[in-house]
């Protein structure tokens, strides 16, 4: 049976756990070191990335689990989790934080905002849909999340989402402010790198076990995070997972 671990420092490895066992796969919450041999992939969850990474290194789990993603182990990233595994990390709180790394990216922590700036927005990724099947559109969840701000030539780009600045201009005819087209730009939020796979929004786990079981079997997984994928069971199984602060 497949064993999928949550880093259960801090955040939101309660709900991971109760979305994999509503999609009948064992989940095991991580504490210890040693935990981390028991399992085949690990979600790093949502949480608040600063007081993760303190408990992480009060329980001296950086080596291992650096040692985890260097081995070629499956790994998630969601939303803090992101931050976790990016090489940088930008727009932290006084002091920094360590990082896992091993994504060679730069994030931007809390890029939208703050808890109120939280949204939801369409994410049209035609490519994986080609790839994996099912819709070419996904519904993500962004809870004072990070965004991607630079990706190195390995990474994989699987989503960006679209943002507008506080650019505006006004109308020489009226006071009206008006959208400046050259304010909007795509930010990215999912990406891929080997064994690595982060998202910056609340996804389902199908697709992250079907990268689990292909790199277990020494196979090369494509994007898998994209809901209603060629599996019949998996669709009907969909999980969204609920709206909790990060």
């Amino acid at each position: 049976m497949t064993v999928v671990g949550v880093l259960a420092l801090q955040g939101s490895f309660n709900e991971h756990i109760a979305a994999l066992r509503r999609i009948d796969v064992k989940g095991l919450e991580i504490r210890k070191v040693e935990q981390l041999d028991c399992v085949s992939g690990l979600i790093v969850p949502g949480g608040e990335s600063t007081a993760m990474a303190k408990l992480a290194e009060y329980h001296n789990m950086f080596p291992a689990l650096r040692e985890f993603v260097k081995m070629g182990r499956p790994v998630w990233g969601t939303c803090a989790g992101l931050i976790f595994l990016a090489n940088k990390s930008v727009g932290q709180k006084e002091g920094g934080q360590e990082l896992v790394g091993g994504l060679d990216c730069m994030v931007h922590r809390n890029f939208f905002g703050s808890q109120i700036q939280s949204f939801e927005a369409d994410l049209f990724v035609p490519e994986l849909a080609a790839k994996e099947g099912g819709s070419s559109n996904f519904r993500g969840v962004f809870i004072r999340a990070p965004a991607i701000v630079e990706a190195g030539p390995e990474v994989e780009v699987l989503a960006e989402v679209v943002v507008q600045s506080n650019k505006s201009t006004k109308s020489s005819s009226n006071s009206a402010k008006q959208t400046d087209p050259e304010s909007e730009k795509k930010v990215i939020v999912a990406v891929k790198q080997g064994n690595l796979l982060a998202t910056a929004f609340h996804p389902e786990h199908s697709y992250f076990l079907k990268m689990v079981d292909e790199l277990s079997e020494g196979t090369t997984a494509s994007g898998i995070f994209i809901a209603g994928g060629d599996s019949t069971a998996a669709q009907e199984q969909k999980i969204d997972l609920p709206v909790f602060v990060l």
